[in-house]
């Protein structure tokens, strides 16, 4: 340390020796605030935070300064340097955001900010009290914007995926980068039942859970202010999106890893306290005693007869939930003996939204070029959270996912390689057959046959009938599938549960008659006169109008994710 700051340190132990609490005896009993307006630079103070167990150690803050309107028009900053053994050896920490500054016994504000990425010194930015305070006060709201600099960055909140592999970090982990968390597999644990004694308070670890149950993910920072019924903590967003709701538990700091890029602390996850409430731009809130709402899961592995089955909880949150189940589902099929790169899973479930049909959950899902089988799995999940939550129209509540998976053997893969019809020649009204051959990967072809009536209505003449997959069958039905209006979740449910699937052959019938697709649902062979009212309209982004009727014939169980398409043509007599 500088020989003048030891002196600062060691007038400001001294002044505050007599009546007011010294920085070893931990953080102030009482709460007092110290105005951003009498910052200045050459004051010293102290900061708290675990670096392990669960008692905060002091650290020793040398202000250099208030950066205006750095992180916003009207949101300042303070900008500090840490002194001591530990910060200095350490680093600017992940976790550490949260952690209390005093000066003169009064609290400043929290560490929230690292500067720049391989600093050389421990600086760091603090967020006012009175920002954080805000959060406290404004009732929920629209969330404020955060801009900013490109070298100041918040800490980084350390998420610890218990029960997880390296792999799926690897894969999945930038999804929470991108919200500024550190994913870390492996280096931390949770225990509900765990109870801890010691009382949250001013440079406590707490934690925001994600994920419970068989599989945790927490994200852990630091408690800044506390009172008898909440308290702030972090100084800076997780996610930002204001109201939310999260378990928030008590944890255990098992060591601090020191690293000049990713510094961050190894935590162990104990009890839970209440819920976090609000995520804001200055400060997360948690409230004691409020219990959080959360999605129950069950995914149950089948594998040559044996069954195993994954019980867990995750957020219900539009920007975290569907990473986090993805995450969690792929875990569920690569933490058995019997994954395998080489390998399908035949995939039933549904996922159930409050007021509205459950979401059948169906098909094979089959290792592709590019992926696994557990990987197209886990992102089929992703898709479906993703539609939910992308919903211009309505709040969902989502209230369960169950799933099944059947372990198969092999890449369960096929191509329709060609298709023909039994008769060329028919009569509106008649049965044919529809001859389909599939050339599965690294299998011999084999033929699927599909029998079909013709609609009794259908005009003379040549007609087109298709042979195809499940989601060229669905393009189809919902014409170019792109419209700028805004259904609501009733229709996007729907629209999931109309989605064809993926393991069966499906036969089309192109009729010469008009097809309207209003909301996402196709209406086909619409009578003329209909048609000419409606012509109009087309025009309307929730409506699209086209020459030709795609009419469902059949379908037929191919046992594998079928891709590809073929057209054959028919003469009506």
């Amino acid at each position: 340390m500088p020989v003048g700051v030891a002196i600062l340190w060691t007038f400001v132990s001294a002044a505050t020796s007599s009546g007011a609490q010294s920085p070893n005896d931990g953080p102030p009993k009482e709460t007092r605030f110290f105005p951003l307006a009498e910052i200045k630079r050459g004051q010293m103070g102290v900061a708290y935070t675990v670096f392990e167990g669960v008692l905060p150690e002091p650290m020793q803050v040398e202000i250099l300064g208030v950066l205006k309107d750095s992180l916003g028009p009207g949101r300042d900053m303070i900008l500090a340097r840490l002194h001591g053994t530990k910060p200095e050896y350490t680093g600017v920490v992940a976790g550490m955001s949260g952690s209390p500054v005093y000066i003169d016994g009064r609290l400043v504000g929290a560490l929230s900010y690292r500067i720049g990425q391989f600093s050389k010194e421990p600086i760091a930015g603090i967020t006012p009290i009175a920002e954080m305070l805000d959060v406290r006060d404004i009732p929920a709201g629209p969330r404020p914007k955060v801009d900013g600099q490109p070298e100041m960055q918040a800490m980084e909140t350390p998420l610890m995926f218990s029960g997880f592999s390296q792999q799926t970090v690897d894969l999945f982990g930038d999804r929470f980068r991108a919200l500024g968390l550190t994913p870390v597999a492996g280096l931390g644990g949770a225990d509900a039942e765990t109870k801890q004694p010691e009382p949250l308070i001013p440079g406590s670890a707490v934690s925001a859970i994600l994920v419970r149950g068989d599989l945790s993910v927490s994200g852990t920072c630091t408690v800044t202010y506390v009172d008898t019924t909440r308290l702030l903590a972090c100084g800076h967003p997780i996610t930002q999106n204001g109201p939310v709701s999260m378990p928030m538990t008590k944890a255990t700091v098992v060591a601090t890893l020191p690293s000049p890029m990713n510094a961050f602390k190894i935590v162990n996850t104990t009890e839970t306290v209440g819920s976090f409430t609000e995520d804001r731009a200055s400060a997360i809130l948690g409230r004691f005693g409020i219990a959080a709402r959360m999605i129950p899961a069950v995914v149950e592995v089948v594998n040559a007869g044996s069954t195993k089955v994954f019980h867990f909880e995750v957020l219900d949150d539009r920007q975290l939930t569907p990473s986090a189940m993805l995450s969690s589902v792929y875990q569920t099929m690569q933490g058995t003996n019997a994954a395998a790169a080489e390998q399908s899973y035949l995939l039933t479930g549904e996922l159930t939204v409050a007021g509205q049909p459950g979401v059948r959950l169906l098909g094979m899902m089959a290792p592709t070029g590019q992926n696994t089988g557990a990987i197209t799995t886990a992102l089929y999940i992703n898709d479906r959270f993703s539609k939910i939550y992308e919903n211009a129209v309505n709040q969902p509540v989502v209230t369960g996912l169950k799933l099944r998976l059947e372990v198969q053997p092999a890449r369960r893969t096929a191509v329709v390689e060609a298709a023909r019809l039994s008769k060329v020649e028919a009569r509106a009204g008649e049965t044919i057959e529809v001859e389909v051959t599939l050339h599965p990967y690294q299998a011999a072809a084999r033929v699927v046959r599909v029998p079909i009536t013709l609609p009794a209505s259908l005009a003379s003449g040549t007609l087109r009938v298709v042979v195809s997959d499940g989601a060229s069958l669905d393009k189809l039905m919902t014409g170019n599938g792109v419209s700028s209006h805004a259904v609501g979740l009733a229709d996007t449910v729907a629209g999931m549960n109309r989605m064809h699937e993926n393991d069966r052959v499906y036969v089309t019938l192109l009729a010469h008659t008009a097809q309207a697709v209003l909301e996402t649902r196709a209406l086909p062979e619409i009578p003329l006169s209909m048609a000419n009212v409606l012509e109009p309209l087309k025009n309307d982004a929730g409506m699209q109008l086209t020459g030709e009727s795609a009419v469902e014939l059949g379908s037929a169980e191919a046992g594998y994710a079928v891709t590809g398409s073929h057209v054959l043509r028919l003469l009506v007599r």
